[in-house]
């Protein structure tokens, strides 16, 4: 993997898997291959892709996953954890209020958004509220400390569970809906409904503007090395470098995987500068950062992007611990496993 030296087609290599429905997330629970599913149910696609409704008669909206568990938010006001083995354990029920955003911490804590409403959960079960300024549509635990960054209107909080106290702000007009935190803790980036990034530097609240976007950026994704964030939202993967202090300021950003469908779902490979870039038409790239190389993972059926059947696009792709395998899943319910050859 570390070269990218393969067959400019992986297409090969790569299994299909009825998932069956609008797939929300792909993770790999113990190694295990698995999907989250609009219907309200989770596919494990080992052997007879065993199916378990989650949420009967409700559909899943947010999910957060680590290698053990997914942790799963519905619309019928209900959070789940599953684990690898199947196992269901329900964490707490809103009444029916739509869950708007998830999240999981390495320890098992989860935090969730309903409304203004925000919930934390820690890894001993105790749960403490906090009520933003307006709804809070992204989540993020920080790397250090119980922490947790949401985004609303006009910026970020972030707020200490078990401080009392008002939590700091990262102020910026406008409405933020994702939220992103650097493996190192140093910055904050949220998506905005303006089809552009906000970004912080946590530690003396400079701004940082990231635009040109010609659509919504609802996928990011951190290099193995922290130094590169990924993003969707663009006919390209955009790639912000956030090497030094400043960040992306004053620097331009690569992009990799030109194409005239909008990029979906990026994915950085866990070990290697190369990421998985996924599009509204199906389509599939795996590109390597340092000179924007090309492998095609998965086309549209007649193998041209104009013409013929389109797949819909590509809503959930993630790598396995060891970037041997990708998973992948589309919202008509397509889905796949890429193995990469030895």
């Amino acid at each position: 993997m570390n070269d990218l030296d393969y067959d400019k087609s992986l297409t090969s290599h790569v299994e299909d898997i009825a998932a069956g429905d609008h797939v929300v997330a792909a993770a790999f629970l113990e190694g295990a291959p698995a999907f989250a599913l609009a219907n309200g149910e989770i596919v494990f696609a080992a052997g007879n892709n065993r199916r378990i409704a989650v949420h009967p008669d409700a559909a899943i909206l947010v999910t957060a996953s680590d290698s053990r568990l997914i942790v799963t938010g519905g619309d019928d006001g209900r959070i789940f954890l599953t684990s690898a083995a199947g196992t269901t354990q329900e964490v707490a029920n809103e009444g029916g209020k739509w869950i708007d955003a998830i999240a999981l911490r390495e320890d098992g804590a989860i935090a969730w958004s309903v409304a203004k409403q925000v919930r934390a959960r820690d890894a001993k079960g105790v749960v403490k509220s906090f009520e933003a300024p307006s709804s809070v549509r992204g989540l993020a635990f920080m790397p250090k400390g119980y922490r947790v960054a949401m985004a609303h209107y006009n910026g970020l909080s972030l707020w200490f569970p078990n401080i009392v106290g008002e939590p700091e702000t990262l102020k910026w007009a406008g409405s933020h809906l994702d939220v992103i935190i650097s493996r190192d803790g140093q910055f904050a980036v949220s998506s905005m409904q303006e089809n552009s990034l906000h970004g912080w530097r946590i530690s003396d609240k400079k701004d940082m503007r990231m635009t040109g976007y010609p659509s919504k950026t609802r996928s990011f994704s951190w290099s193995s090395d922290g130094e590169w964030l990924a993003t969707s939202g663009a006919d390209a993967c955009v790639v912000w470098p956030f090497h030094s202090k400043d960040g992306p300021m004053g620097k331009a950003p690569k992009e990799c995987g030109v194409r005239a469908p909008k990029v979906t779902q990026v994915a950085f490979h866990p070990k290697s500068p190369a990421l998985a870039v996924g599009y509204e038409d199906g389509w599939i790239l795996l590109c390597r950062l340092a000179d924007s190389a090309e492998l095609l993972v998965r086309r549209t059926p007649d193998g041209t992007p104009t013409t013929g059947r389109k797949r819909a696009a590509i809503s959930a792709l993630v790598w396995d611990s060891d970037g041997k395998r990708l998973l992948f899943g589309a919202e008509n319910g397509d889905a796949g496993m890429l193995t990469l050859p030895v």
